[in-house]
């Protein structure tokens, strides 16, 4: 289903449904993610995910206009997979400032890094951040918007049910982790 300004809610259909449905968002938003190691977490992105975000966005900002309703749709639609990819939200986090800008000097070009592999198949390395300029010599972002694209084989073996690694080979945060069961389902629903 594309997201269109006629497919959401009006903000008061949407305030009165937003406290109810949280739980259950939260749970969704849980099953997508895929923690890597202690700092880094990959929340991969759907249309439920980002039609909430559009919703929220739209509520926390009052925006009622078509103009402002079209924007948020334009910036968030690019993160739903279209069917041969996965795109994900990739989080790093270090809740001590002091050490969050130390390593985020020492993660640069982590979001180049960061790769899924499928079982059989050759590692299906992350295009990151395509749509944003990020050039900062000093540190990376803490936040970095990836996309898998997946071959047709890997895509088939993916959803034939074969096990997917998430992981990142970065000099300074090697890890790699199987991406549980109950996620790839959920994950595989996303490839055609």
């Amino acid at each position: 289903m594309t997201i269109t300004r006629d497919s959401l809610l009006t903000l008061e259909a949407y305030s009165k449904i937003r406290k109810s449905s949280k739980p259950e968002v939260i749970a969704h938003r849980r099953l997508r993610t895929v923690h890597l190691g202690e700092h880094v977490s990959v929340q991969f992105e759907d249309e439920k995910t980002i039609r909430r975000q559009i919703q929220e966005m739209l509520h926390i900002e009052k925006i009622f206009d078509e103009e402002g309703i079209q924007s948020e749709i334009d910036a968030y639609a690019p993160l739903v997979p279209d069917g041969s990819n996965w795109k994900a939200t990739m989080l790093i986090e270090y809740p001590d400032p002091h050490e969050r800008k130390r390593e985020l000097a020492r993660l640069i070009g982590i979001e180049d890094r960061m790769f899924v592999e499928v079982e059989g198949h050759a590692r299906i390395y992350a295009i990151a951040d395509e749509d944003l300029d990020r050039e900062n010599d000093e540190k990376t972002s803490s936040v970095h918007f990836l996309r898998f694209e997946f071959p047709a084989a890997a895509r088939e073996a993916v959803r034939a049910g074969a096990s997917v690694k998430l992981g990142c080979d970065h000099t300074n945060y090697p890890a790699h982790t199987v991406i549980a069961p109950d996620t790839l389902a959920c994950l595989a629903g996303d490839l055609k």
